[in-house]
């Protein structure tokens, strides 16, 4: 799934402007928005209090948690930075920072800082466009005072900038009020790693939807990668104020060309969204759902949806709504021919009003013209959401059945303009919501993205850990904990064994386990192939809790489920041996193993027999005579059942170095 483009364009001008660092009234000394009210400071270390005030101030700092003062003298720029050793957890604490005038941090806390990012499975809200599993719920359970809160907006830079640009407030309390827009996976981790621990945890919720890795890695570290270089060295030099003019001539010539190629429109009056037209040799999709889970993989462009619904006598004459919940990415939504509305951005709810006048007796038809510009594109929201209602309260669901038919595939015209000021340009995440916050010394860092990075997978390989080692560098703190989601089943299952990007992308992250300090959250059970965001939020941030609980809190759990370790080959059959099974081998619903596939020389795949011996799995075909290779949930959703004895699944794997098949994708 992608950002919008049009919506990346309106976001970059608007917050291109300067950022605001945070004043306290009548006050001169300026903190960063990284300090305020009910923050946390990491436990155990020397934290920096840095900013600016007038020129040769001296700026006084205390802590109530220190046994004296600490001062220095602004620069000739009037900017400062002190030092606090800070101990163990606790709190709430006083921090005073005083240049004549005094600054106070009220209700502050000593514990661990987690970094949350990446892309919208991490951003992915508990309500919102989110709507996890159980989220009403949730919410109204979120009563964790020990737990703080920091969402930094969205914002791009061609250049680092100093200071991010944060929700109004700062820093705020976990409770009913301010969870719903928090990310999801970032809260659950972080309760999980409270209520086991007791220790006050400060999440920093710095994630973009729809987002590239290389936008989160500094430029330093892209030149030294050779496909990054040029687009590196364009970011550095480029003058943005003239180039997003000409994107923004560009886009517009761009729309128009998608317009006139939409054979949904060419038709004028008996265009697709008409109530003439007869679309009933069109295929049907159950909604909702993105269209990659009825044969349109990898398909970019305009789809036409439609349903046609009988409208009940009590209904005549009177206004009438229609839900379609989150649209990825742009929707424009009419009823009998007469456009009800639209709306851009994958993570905004539809809510359209169907005028008096159009609801006659007989049917309504509706039709949706569904723009998508990258990923996952559909009408995708949960079941509970399409619907149509009455001012009178009655409703009619609007799941199941449609119509759909694609418009324009946008392959076959030129490409869309890239935009010199969105967030998938190399550096620019990294400039604006990274390194502002490079002098905060942090526990570690909570990572779900790859999903804009699968078709090339094979670049992944090396760009994911050069962005590890990255921020670690960047942080001056070279081995701290990093743990991320690998990506989760999506889109429809095959029938036979073959060739997956995401399959790829998956076992790029998993090589980068060879980094220290590092683990990986296994969700290929806990997916959804309608829906490239899961709403189960829930075991996702447990399971990067599990990481943290074994590696970093000295609980002895098990965190990783089987991960394979080596195969030997025995005739007609393999044997696979594996870490990471203290706890044992099993399938998770108690049935015969599941997920395995066997090739030999010729590098074909077949779909194998698996059976459990002790901690070993033996694998073989009976259409492959000479095994050579072993591959494990190797695709888009696979069908796959291995776990461990406390219920982990597996990681996807596969035993050979066979070339990748995004080899070469830049």
């Amino acid at each position: 799934m992608s950002i919008n483009f049009f919506k990346i364009l309106r976001a970059g001008l608007l917050f291109s402007s300067i950022l605001i660092m945070y004043e306290a009234t009548q006050a001169k000394v300026k903190l960063p928005s990284v300090f305020g009210n009910n923050m946390v400071f990491q436990q155990k270390t020397k934290a920096w209090i840095w900013g600016k005030t007038d020129a040769g101030k001296t700026v006084i700092v205390n802590a109530t948690w220190a046994k004296a003062t600490t001062s220095v003298v602004a620069n000739k720029d009037g900017d400062f930075k002190i030092g606090l050793i800070t101990p163990s957890f606790g709190g709430p604490y006083t921090v005073t920072v005083d240049d004549g005038e005094k600054t106070v941090l009220n209700d502050v806390l000593i514990g661990d800082i987690w970094v949350c990012s990446g892309q919208s499975n991490m951003e992915m809200p508990l309500a919102g466009w989110g709507k996890i599993d159980n989220y009403e719920q949730e919410i109204k359970d979120a009563n964790y005072p020990k737990i703080r809160l920091l969402q930094a907006n969205h914002v791009t830079s061609n250049s680092p900038l100093a200071d991010a640009k944060v929700w109004e407030g700062g820093w705020k309390t976990c409770n009913s009020k301010n969870i719903p827009e928090f990310s999801s996976v970032a809260y659950f981790f972080a309760r999980e790693v409270f209520k086991k621990t007791g220790i006050p945890i400060g999440l920093i919720h710095t994630s973009w939807g729809g987002t590239i890795a290389e936008a989160w890695t500094s430029g330093a570290t892209l030149k030294t990668i050779p496909d990054f270089v040029s687009a590196v060295q364009e970011i550095e030099s480029s003058a943005q104020e003239d180039k997003a003019l000409s994107v923004e001539k560009r886009l517009v010539s761009w729309s128009k060309l998608v317009l006139a190629n939409d054979a949904g429109l060419k038709g004028g009056d008996a265009g697709w969204h008409s109530t003439s037209f007869d679309a009933t040799s069109w295929k049907s999709i159950t909604l909702p759902a993105s269209w990659e889970t009825s044969g349109m993989d990898n398909v970019d462009g305009v789809v036409w949806f439609r349903k046609i619904i009988n409208v009940p006598e009590t209904w005549l004459g009177k206004e009438v709504r229609i839900s379609l919940g989150p649209i990825d990415d742009n929707d424009v939504t009419f009823v009998n021919g007469l456009k009800v509305g639209e709306t851009v951005g994958y993570n905004n709810n539809r809510e359209y009003t169907i005028p008096a006048e159009q609801v006659k007796s007989g049917s309504l038809v509706i039709s949706v013209r569904v723009t998508d510009t990258g990923g996952g594109g559909g009408i995708y929201g949960g079941k509970n959401i399409l619907a149509i209602s009455s001012t009178n309260g009655e409703t009619i669901s609007l799941n199941g059945e449609w119509k759909f038919k694609l418009g324009l595939d946008f392959k076959t015209i030129a490409p869309m303009p890239v935009s010199s000021d969105g967030p998938n340009r190399t550096t620019v995440l990294y400039n604006a919501m990274i390194n502002p916050y490079l002098q905060f010394p942090i526990k570690g860092a909570i990572w779900y993205q790859g999903e804009s990075n699968a078709d090339r997978a094979n670049q992944y390989r090396v760009l994911f850990p050069a962005m590890i080692e990255d921020w670690r560098k960047s942080w001056k703190q070279p081995y701290f904990p990093f743990y991320f989601v690998q990506l989760a089943n999506f889109m429809k299952v095959d029938s036979e064994p073959v060739p997956s990007a995401w399959a790829e992308l998956r076992d790029a992250q998993k090589q980068a386990l060879s980094l220290p300090n590092t683990g990986m959250a296994v969700a290929i059970d806990i997916g959804n192939a309608a829906d490239i965001h899961p709403k189960n939020k829930q075991d996702v941030g447990k399971r990067l809790a599990l990481i943290a609980l074994a590696k970093d809190y000295g609980i002895k759990i098990p965190f990783t489920g089987p991960v394979y370790k080596s195969q030997q080959i025995n005739g007609h059959s393999v044997k696979l041996s594996f870490t990471g099974i203290e706890s044992g081998l099993k399938t998770k619903d108690g049935g015969e193993v599941k997920g395995f596939a066997v090739a030999g020389a010729d590098k074909k795949f077949h779909w194998a027999d698996a059976k459990i011996e002790g901690n070993q799995i033996i694998v073989s075909s009976t259409e492959v005579a000479n095994p050579v290779s072993v591959r494990y949930a190797w695709a888009n959703n696979p069908i796959c059942n291995l776990v461990d004895g406390s219920g982990l699944p597996a990681s996807p794997f596969k035993t050979d170095i066979w070339p990748d098949m995004t080899l070469g994708r830049k």
